[in-house]
């Protein structure tokens, strides 16, 4: 027996030692970055920002009727960037795209280079109207005051634009001559899905045969705060999006008068069939909280890494905490939605069809023909019909050994040597889905700062851009074009 607990006691002790070496060693060391020489002595950051502010001042609204677009706005705005930048449209005139997207070619001087493509977005989400006088200046404004810009469209996604073009303007004046082909693609209805903007622009690239060395589209920001343990500024940069899929649930019945009523109505079925999906989630998937964890746990708290560097032993109690929460569930499985209803169009006629829509934002790993086979074995009701519609496979997994990664990366920590670069899973969708044909190595990221309240402005109420924000952006933009016009 004395012999069996020095066993036990020496298998734990084993197993402690493995723990903390793994928490020791297991986490990825992030090289110093070279301090950017990138200055931007030419830039006049107040003209700067007052060419971004002009730019918010046009609503360049995408509605899902897209008879309510209003072409003047956006006509408006191609005026100002043309008259902005004259020296960007003359080095590359650019193609226009069912009306309003812009494709620009930056000719390099070496063919057997692929190009590298960066993109944006013109158009931004419409202001509810119930949240319209919460706003500290009038969300098209383009107001700037104590140091900030307002106005919508200021982190989604003009400031990708106009930083992109900003830098170039001025690598164009300092004599850039590149050998690497650079494009610019600006879609115009990101904002509900791309399907005339981002999805043209793509289709003629593959047309003309186009294979890009990488892409870099929005995705994520800088944040401080969002990690436990983590007190460093960390660069989320996107290597993989989730893919997305609405189902409509239709179970259909005989009807009648709501006075005789059976003992389950069609809308009482379809509220079962809701009721089991939700209590069918998922199953979660690390894989890619392990990956960002990997980059930066390195800067965490001892228990965090303990923790993270053993998944082989806690990862049931890691997705269990992770699960608890709506915004760490997202980043960890498949998510279920039941977002629209229908039944009966009076509250004393049993309905004769009734109908609900569920989004499914789907991770990489799962499909859209997977998830809809989860939903019949969840609901398992003959009576409940399960179809699909407006659907998107997720993206596959960008390599974080790419020429594209590394030079986002270098260029991050050359901004800030204090800042963190991580990839992650972008929850939300981007442009870039219609470019995963044409490049292996498609990247997601914002040059910008922005904490959980910042987050929250994106799409919302105030929504805004620092200053020196901005500059950053130009600056990380000037920086990251040199590197690939070169590269």
């Amino acid at each position: 027996m004395k012999r069996l607990v020095l066993v036990c006691l020496a298998l734990l002790l084993v197993l402690v030692l493995v723990l903390v070496y793994r928490a020791e060693t297991h986490f990825t060391e992030q090289s110093a970055g070279a301090v950017s020489s990138q200055d931007l002595p030419d830039l006049d950051i107040a003209a700067a920002s007052s060419r971004l502010a002009k730019a918010i001042s046009y609503p360049t609204i995408s509605y899902d009727n897209p008879d309510r677009r209003n072409d003047a706005a956006f006509i408006g705005l191609r005026e100002h960037m043309l008259a902005s930048f004259p020296r960007v449209y003359a080095a590359a005139p650019p193609r226009l795209l069912n009306e309003h997207s812009l494709l620009f070619k930056f000719p390099g001087s070496r063919s057997d280079l692929k190009p590298a493509l960066f993109m944006g977005h013109v158009d931004v989400v419409p202001v509810d109207s119930a949240t319209a006088d919460q706003w500290r200046f009038p969300p098209f404004s383009g107001a700037i005051e104590d140091g900030v810009i307002w106005g919508r469209g200021a982190m989604d996604d003009k400031v990708t634009v106009f930083a992109l073009l900003e830098a170039m303007g001025s690598l164009l004046e300092s004599g850039l001559q590149p050998q690497r082909t650079l494009y610019f693609a600006f879609g115009h209805d990101e904002e509900i899905g791309g399907p005339m903007g981002a999805a043209a622009m793509a289709e003629l690239l593959e047309d003309e045969g186009v294979e890009f060395e990488f892409v870099l589209d929005e995705g994520g920001v800088i944040t401080q705060g969002s990690f436990p343990g983590i007190e460093a500024p960390v660069a989320l940069v996107g290597i993989a999006e989730k893919g997305f899929v609405n189902l409509r649930l239709t179970v259909n019945a005989p009807g009648g008068h709501s006075s005789q009523p059976p003992d389950h109505t069609a809308a009482g079925i379809l509220s079962q069939a809701i009721v089991a999906l939700e209590s069918h989630p998922f199953s979660s998937d690390l894989r890619y909280t392990k990956m960002t964890m990997d980059y930066v746990g390195k800067q965490s708290d001892f228990m965090t890494r303990l923790v993270m560097a053993n998944l082989w032993l806690f990862e049931p109690v890691v997705a269990n905490v992770l699960a608890k929460t709506p915004a760490t569930a997202a980043l960890t499985r498949s998510t279920i939605a039941a977002t629209m209803l229908e039944g009966s169009s009076k509250s004393n006629i049993l309905p004769t069809r009734a109908t609900a829509v569920v989004n499914v934002r789907i991770m990489p790993g799962d499909s859209v023909a997977s998830v809809r086979e989860h939903f019949v074995n969840a609901i398992a009701d003959p009576r409940v019909e399960v179809s699909t519609f407006m659907e998107n496979e997720p993206s596959a997994v960008s390599p974080t050994e790419s020429l594209g990664y590394q030079l986002i990366q270098k260029n991050i920590r050359a901004m800030d040597e204090s800042v963190l670069v991580a990839p992650y899973l972008v929850i939300g969708g981007t442009d870039s889905k219609h470019f995963y044909s044409l490049s292996p190595n498609i990247y997601r990221f914002i040059m910008v700062k922005a904490d959980a309240e910042g987050l929250k402005r994106i799409h919302g109420v105030n929504e805004q851009l620092p200053v020196e924000d901005y500059r950053s952006a130009i600056q990380f933009f000037r920086a990251l074009l040199t590197d690939a016009a070169r590269a």
